[in-house]
């Protein structure tokens, strides 16, 4: 996909008391994605993991014009989420979503911290 074609967010907003991430793109999508959602699929790879069901993102900072780096109140501030990956992960948050909960299933682990 050309840059050009890629959409990128025309708005981005912070719900705290639900602890979702709302994103709006430019090619007309739009998605919820909850905190501990983007903790366990956090870019960084050595920091995913479970039990983050209680996350709140603390901040949200720009990285140039392609992404922004949140900083969660677990520590975590390592992974930076490109336009690219954030659209990913609305496009296929249900499978996704799926299999970190196959993966707690079969780690005997649980969401709650």
């Amino acid at each position: 996909m050309a840059a050009a074609d890629r959409p990128t967010p025309t708005e981005i907003k912070l719900h705290q008391k639900s602890r979702v991430l709302e994103i709006s793109f430019s090619d007309g999508s739009r998605f919820e994605l909850p905190y501990e959602f983007l903790r366990v699929y956090s870019p960084s790879a050595e920091v995913r993991g479970h039990g983050k069901k209680e996350v709140d993102i603390l901040s949200l900072e720009p990285v140039g014009s392609y992404a922004v780096q949140p900083h969660f109140s677990d520590g975590h501030g390592t992974g930076i989420y490109s336009w690219d990956y954030l659209h990913e992960l609305g496009v296929n948050r249900a499978s996704l979503w799926h299999a970190y909960l196959k993966r707690l299933e079969a780690a005997g682990a649980r969401r709650e911290p």
